[in-house]
């Protein structure tokens, strides 16, 4: 009796109204927890420490989520944007960018990349100058970055030209931060990775400029990006997020902060490198489906059959995915790969069927200029100086984003054939174009000029009204990359 009655005591204690824990720079004093139990349950130590774990877990669950976040998102492009007036709507938010010029354009009320809010950027906008405390401003200053707690990481993650990632951008954004980091603070990665990045290549940065230690004086967490250039629809509040955290109290953390701005909630994962992954196999997933309809392509171009109508036919079958054959452009879907692929081949392990949907897609530029030039030789159209009109370089429809677009390499091969090759795109920047891929876009469309050639790749809404069947009848020879155009006036299409 004496021993339950000195345990009883001291589990007492581990309920007291002045019980604190420390978590990095918060302070967590907890509240008495009321429990029923049976004395006759806690005869031994290790069900003590149970009780104990338990109380201490709630008391520091309850403060962490009261933690009161002062973000940084750092990089404000395409996903960065969105991201600080969601949050800038409910908290203090800096929106950070090495780039002036960008940072100048947003402080304008502009954004050229054509997804964010310019209303709602205004609203986040104004709380900052009405209240100091919440709200969103901008800066491309560094030492600005020394008032937050929080930082959210959205700069890109490109491929070098051997296929390799290309980490440049996220450890110096990384070493930024770093300068900056302070006792308690989270970092939250949204740049897609391949699994253990965060952890093996972006922590080691943080503690070198911060002299802090991982998960002791700091944390972090990984929410990879969903966003989809272009869509209106699923915009970043409709998505559901992936999160996580270098521990599980972090974790809810991160998983809060999200879920505070979020319509349709989040899935917690249960650490960072399965969050890590699951971003880059979503996007091997599509390229794999796609590279297959691509293959199909080639192959039902051999038999002389047309490849959508294979696909209407097959789609009659319950379960059948109807993915479409095409260009594989764009920051995810093109590099996400070479992202998992790269880890795997670290680890000793070669990947067959991602490097080889890669492989295909990666041909289909070519193919789509080689069967152009064989259509024109057909109608006796001389290859060398013969005009060839390109509708659209962007990487899908109905955005300005040209990052990692494939129209470019079909330029690229009908000029080597000697094309004079015309490239024309309402939604494209032509500083942009020029500046990444060294192609001037024509500003309009000459109606008096001949074109030997016309290839639809990108099937923007403003094409819809493009008198095809005035050039068809004039000897051009249309390939239709997206199966746009009505099939009696085309030549060719995937």
């Amino acid at each position: 009796m004496h021993v339950i009655s000195r345990k009883m005591r001291f589990f007492h204690s581990l309920t007291a109204k002045k019980s604190q824990k420390k978590f990095g720079n918060f302070s967590l004093t907890s509240t008495k927890q009321k429990f029923h139990f049976d004395a006759d349950a806690i005869t031994n130590k290790n069900t003590i420490c149970a009780y104990k774990k338990k109380v201490l877990s709630l008391q520091a669950n309850k403060k962490l989520m009261e933690f009161e976040h002062k973000i940084a998102v750092i990089g404000l492009g395409y996903v960065g944007l969105p991201l600080a007036i969601e949050y800038g709507k409910k908290y203090r938010v800096i929106g950070f960018d090495v780039n002036k010029a960008r940072v100048e354009e947003l402080e304008r009320g502009e954004d050229h990349t054509l997804e964010a809010d310019l209303k709602g950027m205004k609203q986040a906008r104004q709380l900052y100058k009405n209240t100091k405390k919440i709200g969103l401003s901008f800066s491309s200053n560094a030492d600005e970055l020394k008032q937050v707690n929080t930082y959210i990481v959205t700069v890109p993650t490109p491929i070098d030209r051997f296929n390799n990632p290309d980490l440049t951008p996220l450890l110096k954004a990384s070493e930024t931060i770093g300068k900056t980091l302070n006792k308690g603070d989270i970092v939250i990665y949204e740049s897609t990775v391949y699994p253990g990045c965060t952890e093996e290549d972006c922590v080691p940065v943080l503690e070198k400029f911060s002299g802090l230690k991982f998960n002791k004086d700091f944390f972090c967490g990984y929410s990879p990006e969903r966003i989809n250039p272009g869509d209106k629809v699923n915009t970043l509040t409709k998505i559901k997020k992936i999160t996580s955290g270098s521990t599980p109290e972090v974790a809810d953390i991160v998983d809060a902060l999200y879920n505070s701005i979020l319509e349709n909630g989040t899935h917690k994962a249960p650490n960072m490198k399965v969050a890590e992954a699951a971003k880059a196999v979503e996007n091997s997933q599509r390229d794999v489906n796609i590279s297959f309809m691509n293959e199909l392509a080639l192959i039902c171009d051999r038999v002389g059959i047309d490849t959508n109508d294979v696909i209407e036919a097959a789609g009659t079958k319950w379960n059948f995915l109807k993915y479409k054959p095409g260009l594989v452009g764009g920051h995810c879907i093109s590099v996400d790969p070479y992202y998992l692929a790269h880890k795997a081949k670290s680890l000793g392990y070669e990947p067959q069927v991602i490097l080889s949907g890669r492989r295909v897609n990666n041909s289909i530029a070519k193919f789509i200029a080689d069967k152009t030039l064989k259509l024109m030789i057909q109608h006796d159209h001389k290859i060398k100086d013969a005009n060839v009109l390109m509708l659209g370089v962007t990487f899908k429809e109905n955005c300005p984003d040209c990052r990692n677009t494939k129209v470019v390499d079909i330029a690229n091969e009908l000029e080597e054939f000697g094309c004079k090759v015309d490239i024309y795109d309402p939604w494209a920047s032509a500083e942009v174009v020029r500046h990444e891929y060294n192609k001037e876009l024509i500003p309009d469309i000459d109606p008096q000029k001949q074109y030997a050639a016309i290839i639809v790749c990108v099937s923007h809404n403003q094409f819809q009204t493009f008198d095809f069947k005035k050039y068809k009848e004039n000897g051009a020879v249309i390939f239709d990359v997206k199966g746009f155009v009505p099939r009696e006036l085309v030549d060719a299409r995937l």
